[in-house]
């Protein structure tokens, strides 16, 4: 089935900036995340999908290969991110097209076995606010092939013989010669092994490797972000005939959180406050992920006046300054009032009336009101 485009599959318009893809990731993520739909398989394609779209555009080789070339720009090694799940594994087919045209002439198999490094895996992990802030470590348990304990990876049974493979000469593939024409293909007689096992391996059938569960633990440096990656190397799955294994990637999601919104660096939190407070200035208590403190109000302030504190905000993982808490003041409408106070609101409003000095927005307001149906008339 055809892919989607990855600027339809994250809701965005093709000219859309790294801010944009990355606050549409975090939005879709949150809503289709594997661990908040459990068993829903609709839920984590979309996962997938979402999650393979964000990793091309938010890098800007692969972004600029895409704009110009769609989803073709990643298909037959044309430099894709491998899928979700998976990270390739090596470059043999260039390997091959180089050897047909500068070695190992023309029919035998007398090139030497290839080493086919293990498959890269991928790891999602979901993490607090705090704990991306701050950093952290992480127990993990992964399924993944590992060099088999019983043939110690050789494949052979204790005491079996293993030979080279007379077909291929141990390199794993036979070549033919059609006249002009050179093919390459997969040895039928090892089957790309480039040996011949007496008595394969009861435990991996004569492969070396075996799935196991293996558990790790992973440091999480402070400052994370949602789709950060951290790359540990050698713990994917082991390498074919004891070629080196491949690495694990662990993709990091931050989960919403309650108080504070993220915006790189910076964190952002709308804080309730009296009307009175407003009018008449003070001091309120806000929240920052190391505790409160105390913030000055100053007279006369309105609402969705933003605040900023420095230094109260997340540092940068590869260093420098943390960012800034930035609190936004919300002006709170009391409810479920007594007739008592509503009168004495009735009383305030009135002893406002006429005096633009106390509410100049709201004058301006009306005042452009009027002569603007004025001018309707003329």
């Amino acid at each position: 089935m055809a892919k989607r485009d990855y600027y339809e599959v994250l809701g965005l318009s093709k000219g859309a900036d790294e801010k944009e893809i990355k606050r549409a990731y975090k939005r879709l993520a949150a809503k289709h995340h594997p661990d908040k739909n459990q068993g829903s398989k609709e839920s984590e394609e979309k996962f997938k999908e979402i999650t393979e779209a964000y990793e091309v555009l938010t890098d800007s080789e692969k972004k600029a290969m895409y704009d110009q070339y769609g989803h073709a720009a990643f298909e037959q090694g044309g430099g894709g991110s491998g899928g979700f799940g998976g990270f390739g594994g090596g470059f043999g087919g260039f390997e091959d097209i180089f050897s047909e045209m500068f070695g190992g002439g023309f029919g035998g198999g007398s090139r030497r076995q290839r080493v086919v490094r293990g498959d890269d895996l991928r790891y999602d992990i979901e993490i607090t606010l705090e704990e991306a802030v701050r950093g952290c470590k992480k127990d993990i348990r992964i399924q993944t092939l590992a060099e088999c304990d019983t043939c110690h990876g050789s494949g052979a049974e204790a005491g079996s013989k293993v030979e080279t493979c007379s077909h291929c000469h141990g390199s794993g593939r036979v070549r033919r010669q059609q006249g002009f024409f050179v093919t390459e293909a997969v040895c039928p007689s090892c089957h790309g092994t480039g040996k011949r096992i007496e008595k394969p391996c009861r435990s991996c059938h004569g492969d070396g490797r075996v799935q196991k569960a293996k558990n790790l633990s992973v440091t999480i440096p402070a400052g994370v972000d949602t789709g950060n990656q951290l790359r540990l190397s050698g713990e994917g799955a082991a390498g074919e005939n004891g070629a080196p294994a491949g690495d694990l990637y662990v993709v990091i999601y931050v989960r919403d959180h309650d108080i504070f919104e993220r915006d790189g660096s910076n964190l952002y939190c709308e804080v309730p406050i009296s009307f009175t407070l407003a009018a008449l200035g003070g001091e309120i208590e806000v929240p920052t992920l190391d505790g409160k403190l105390k913030l000055k109000i100053p007279a006369e302030t309105q609402t969705g006046k933003l605040f900023r504190v420095r230094g109260k905000g997340v540092a940068n993982p590869r260093g420098g300054y943390a960012g800034d808490l930035i609190c936004k003041v919300v002006i709170e409408t009391p409810v479920n009032l007594s007739e008592e106070q509503k009168e004495l609101l009735r009383q305030f409003e009135v002893s406002l009336e006429g005096k633009g000095q106390h509410r100049p927005k709201h004058e301006g307001f009306f005042d452009g009101v009027k002569k603007f149906f004025d001018n309707l008339g003329k």
